[in-house]
């Protein structure tokens, strides 16, 4: 995930929209249960985060495929095995200590 689209997650004003779900009542009632001993403060904002758990597996899945494609399609177009593997190196330790050149 891009930095900048992890610091506009953590803000807390981000604006929100109302949507209308239906779900069954045990369902709800449970949620209505579950949320406070997990630390939420209702059920709303339990829904929310397991909606924004799944969504974020989701993505992330996502973003590997289409880089696992990126690097298939590399290896296609004749780069070298050990070009792409310099560049995953470089990526990662990019990733891993922030650092840049």
């Amino acid at each position: 995930m891009k930095i900048e689209t992890l610091k506009q997650r953590l803000q807390k004003d981000r604006p929100m929209k109302s949507v209308t779900l239906r779900m069954p009542e045990d369902v709800v009632e449970e949620l209505k249960e579950i949320a406070p001993l997990l630390g939420f403060s209702g059920y709303q904002p339990l829904i929310r985060a397991y909606i924004g758990q799944g969504l974020r597996q989701d993505l992330e899945k996502f973003e590997k495929i289409n880089f696992l494609e990126l690097i298939d399609s590399l290896k296609r177009q004749g780069v070298e095995e050990t070009v792409i593997n310099n560049a995953l190196a470089e990526i990662t330790q990019f990733i891993i200590g922030g650092v840049k050149k």
